[in-house]
Parts: C-alpha cells; sequence; structure tokens
C-alpha cells in the first residue's frame, strides 16, 4: 500500500514535540536519516512521534503513540560521527492514520491534523491562571522562569501557553504524551 499525501515520520526517543515548541535533536537511525534528507531536498513537512519503549531500535507501528506533532526542520547539521543534528519546530498536533509498511528507506504515515481550540474569554482566563500556577511551581522547585514566564506572557495564544508549560513541565514521557494527545486547553 502507498500512501497518497503522505509525510516523512520520525520516530523519536525519549521525548515529545509540541506545537509551536522548537528543538534540538540528534539522530543517528539510517531510516531516520533518510527520511530528513527527504523533507530537506522536497521542503516538506514531517511527523514527530514519540516510541512507547526508546529500547526498540527499529519501531513498527505497534511500537509508537498514533498521536504526534507535525513538524518542520529549520536546520540539519551531519556531525563527523555519521549521526546527525537537526533543529525542529512542532507545527500542529496529528493522529497517525495509517503507516506505509512498503516504504523500506523509511516510514511514512497518513494523518489527519488536529485543529487548536479557538481562544475565547474563557480559555485566555484559564491561560492566565495556569501561567500563575506555574511560575507558584517553579517557585517551589527553585527554578527561576523569569525569562519563560515573559515568553508565556507574551503568546497570544491559550493553545501555545499550554503547550509550551507541557513541554517544560518535569514529567515522564508518557505523562507528556498524554498532554499532546489532549485538543482541550482545559
Amino acid at each position: 500500500m502507498t500512501l497518497s499525501n503522505s509525510k516523512p515520520l520520525l520516530p523519536l526517543r525519549d521525548i515529545v514535540i509540541f506545537p509551536s515548541i522548537v528543538t534540538p535533536l540528534f539522530v543517528g537511525r539510517k531510516k531516520s536519516i533518510k527520511a530528513l534528507e527527504e523533507v530537506m531536498k522536497s521542503g516538506k513537512s514531517m511527523v514527530l512521534v514519540t516510541q512507547k519503549n526508546s529500547e526498540i531500535d527499529d519501531p513498527q507501528e505497534e511500537h509508537i503513540y498514533s498521536y504526534g506533532c507535525l513538524s518542520k526542520v529549520l536546520q540539519l547539521l551531519k556531525l563527523p560521527d555519521g549521526t546527525v543534528k537537526v533543529l525542529v519546530e512542532g507545527l500542529e498536533r496529528v493522529k497517525i492514520l495509517e503507516i506505509d509498511k512498503d516504504n523500506k528507506k523509511y516510514l511514512n504515515c497518513k494523518i489527519s491534523i488536529i485543529p487548536s481550540e479557538n481562544d475565547n474569554e474563557d480559555t485566555r482566563t484559564f491561560a492566565s491562571s495556569l501561567i500563575k500556577k506555574f511560575e507558584k511551581l517553579s517557585t517551589l522547585s527553585k527554578k527561576d522562569v523569569a525569562d519563560f514566564s515573559k515568553t508565556l506572557k507574551s503568546l497570544k495564544n491559550t493553545s501555545q501557553v499550554a503547550d509550551n508549560i507541557s513541554s517544560n513541565l518535569n514529567i515522564q514521557i508518557f505523562e507528556k504524551q498524554k498532554l499532546l494527545e489532549l485538543n482541550d486547553v482545559k
């Protein structure tokens, strides 16, 4: 089966990518590097998805979560040891509908984009409350978050506030994945 309008898929170990977050990644698997090279050549976006078990070297459909993040590659740097350092920006939440099992070079998938919740008075009030709670939590954990707090307050979209906080929480990967799979910011 070849999927039309499919996107290259990059399984990630021990990290969850959220929309509107820029993240550096180190990539070493051959299939993953081929997918990145294809994206760089074509200028397409790709789907970044977290593996359920980071120890699996050749992840298949059952080894990855069904929700990921449509992302664009901002920068790619090939390192002397054969690995690649890549800077990615999350664009939108996606549900993976199908994975192309016939492509031997790298994984491809068909996706459905999960639209962000529209902002309203309720969600903006919630975002302000969320920022205050995050600041309090950071104070309790003795972390300086003044710059991050400014960034959060400058964001116009409640979903971006929630995604930025989710991305920076010190919680287990499966818990971050649960946050990615939520579409309601409350």
